[in-house]
């Protein structure tokens, strides 16, 4: 092989390379209650790891789903301004107990002496 084809191939390999090492990484981040709270003054939510999970949602009401784990409950009430902190919530009562589902990682279950509640993860993306 010739040192001018030498050359190409390994060009051409190492454009390869290159490009097969480019990847493009999609991330989704949370927004916080401020915003929530913004576009839905009356939204039932509570933060947890950072997160902010909201109920009554159309959707997320239909679903049939098992409670799994018990990961927390409610620490702090906050319904006189969007400063929220994990397990705080404007509308449940402290106390109230959070649990993950079997069948997915983005709704949680909160029970209260009344209810139980299904929250989805408010995410952008």
């Amino acid at each position: 092989m010739s040192v001018q084809r030498l050359f190409i191939v390994l060009i051409i390999l190492l454009l390869f390379i290159m490009t097969g090492c480019a990847t493009t990484e999609v991330t989704i981040d949370s927004i916080d209650a401020e915003e929530v709270l913004t576009l839905d003054p009356k939204a039932d939510i509570f933060q947890f790891d950072g997160v902010i999970y909201a109920t009554k949602i159309d959707w997320v009401e239909e679903l049939s789903l098992t409670k799994d784990v018990q990961i927390g409950e409610i620490k702090e009430r906050n319904d006189t301004n969007t400063d929220f902190n994990n397990k705080m919530s404007d509308k449940l009562p402290i106390g109230a107990k959070i649990f993950s589902t079997k069948e997915r990682g983005d709704i949680l279950l909160v029970e209260t002496e009344e209810a139980t509640l299904k929250y989805l993860a408010i995410v952008e993306g």
